[in-house]
């Protein structure tokens, strides 16, 4: 319960089942599971290489743990060779299993800030499949070396069995990374964490810098985490990328680029994840002219990054703002069958033509999926799905990502009116998130919370900068009510 007396736990679980999720597992799973922690010491398999001995570290949110990778770095003759390590779910949950059903009905987890919904039970997710600390754990690593001109190359994809040396945070690496803070206990404990954490910044740095070559946005979110204890709202707290958390970012982007290119080399089917030109690109244009830049009349990534940037350089304190609204007009991603051959539409955000997601199967159906395929040509079996049934799962992973989102967005919005009940009649400043026959919204920066705009609205667009009063906040309904200044 919640100072209002509202149950938010309870009110999750409703959202999960009104947006057709099935957030309880069915028995069938709860005997496998039993049936997997029952199994004597770590799976192992055939073509499977032993690379406990390694350093490998994991960095995450604070409170994840769900662990899906693991990185290790070294210097060689032609760069940087990266190596990523992804928890292998596929062992643990065969296709069509109980566990698999279910997974691919929810294919994803939910995240809703006073209770998270994983996909698999957490037995796996936050233990049997997870790259937990100091356990043996079998993965799919993806190796690549990163030139100093940001350039992949000798890329491959092979199992192993990896053992996690370091569970790390972001909060805790990345003050240290940017050099305004003292090392984390365990990098201050051990010179070669240190060095290797170094190593790994070096070469996300590399590939960051190529990113934004190619056009990839920079874009800066400002991103909203509820401090709930014992179902209270203790308040809210703002969570931004750090030197860590992009350095994890740059590392994923670039697994997922090698996997998708070895699944396309292999000639097989495959899911991948696009993001389309963006829906409202004339906005974004009309946008980047109230800041006297001249955006192209045809959708361009390099452009609108070498926009974004400017921004950033000349007006830091904003930039959030603008770069909310630019993710606002270009609309979700979604998952998409790409048969051998096809020209995938590619990533516009990431300026990737390749992408697929592959990194996070213990959260993501979609990875999951990728797994088997990359597994099955490892092994030169059969591909395990057909298209129709590639097609079929990428479409379904997509209605689930969408409700997913109302889901959270829901959630986040009844925790901050329990956080804003006391503070209705303050003024704020914000951001127009969204315009159109359901209403004009508005996102207000201190906290990072969203509401309605119930006067002043008209002629309001994404992207337009406003003062704000609170003039309301109902935890039952999730509204938080603003009014233009």
């Amino acid at each position: 319960m919640t100072q209002s007396g509202f149950d938010l736990r309870a009110a999750a679980h409703q959202e999960m089942l009104a947006e057709g999720f099935q957030p309880d597992f069915p028995p069938l799973v709860d005997q496998q599971v039993k049936a997997l922690e029952a199994r004597n010491g770590s799976a192992t398999a055939d073509g499977v290489r032993d690379l406990r001995s390694l350093l490998w570290s994991s960095i995450d949110n604070d409170t994840s743990r769900d662990l899906d990778q693991a990185e290790i770095a070294e210097r060689v003759s032609g760069g940087i060779r990266v190596l990523i390590a992804i928890a292998d779910v596929d062992t643990d949950v065969p296709v069509d299993s109980p566990i698999d059903r279910h997974a691919a009905y929810e294919t994803t987890s939910v995240y809703t800030g006073v209770e998270t919904f994983p996909m698999l039970p957490e037995q796996l997710s936050t233990d049997l499949t997870s790259l937990n600390e100091s356990a043996d754990r079998l993965a799919v690593v993806v190796e690549m070396v990163v030139a100093p001109d940001g350039l992949i190359s000798s890329t491959r994809v092979f199992r192993a069995l990896v053992r996690n040396q370091a569970q790390l945070t972001y909060n805790g690496v990345g003050p240290w990374l940017e050099g305004t803070a003292a090392p984390p206990p365990k990098v201050a404990a051990s010179s070669d964490l240190a060095s290797q954490l170094k190593l790994q910044d070096e070469a996300a740095q590399i590939l960051h810098d190529e990113r934004r070559r190619m056009g990839a946005l920079n874009l800066d979110r400002v991103e909203f985490e509820a401090v709930v204890s014992d179902g209270e709202v203790q308040g809210i707290n703002t969570r931004k990328k750090n030197r860590a958390s992009e350095l994890i970012e740059n590392f994923m982007v670039a697994a997922n680029g090698v996997m998708a290119r070895a699944l396309q080399d292999a000639k097989v089917s495959s899911i991948r994840r696009v993001v389309r030109v963006p829906e409202r690109w004339p906005r974004i244009v009309e946008l980047a002219a109230r800041y006297g830049d001249m955006l192209p009349t045809q959708p361009d990534s390099g452009a609108l990054n070498a926009f974004l940037q400017k921004r950033k350089a000349a007006d830091p304190d904003h930039y959030a703002d603008v770069s909310l609204a630019v993710v606002k007009l270009m609309g979700p991603g979604e998952y998409v069958l790409s048969r051998s051959g096809d020209d995938a539409p590619g990533h516009f955000a990431l300026a990737a033509h390749d992408y697929t997601h592959s990194t996070a199967p213990n959260r993501r159906f979609a990875d999951t999926v990728t797994q088997r395929l990359i597994k099955s040509v490892l092994g030169k079996q059969p591909c395990p799905y057909s298209d129709p049934q590639l097609d079929a799962i990428a479409r379904n992973c997509t209605l689930k990502e969408d409700a997913a989102r109302k889901v959270e967005r829901v959630m986040s919005k009844r925790i901050a009116a329990v956080a804003l009940e006391h503070r209705i009649g303050e003024t704020f400043n914000a951001v127009v998130t969204g315009a159109g026959p359901k209403g004009v919204f508005v996102r207000v920066l201190g906290p990072p919370v969203e509401g309605m705009l119930v006067y002043g609205q008209q002629g309001a667009d994404v992207g337009d900068r406003l003062q704000v009063k609170l003039v309301g906040a109902d935890p039952r309904r999730g509204y938080i009510d603003f009014a233009k200044v």
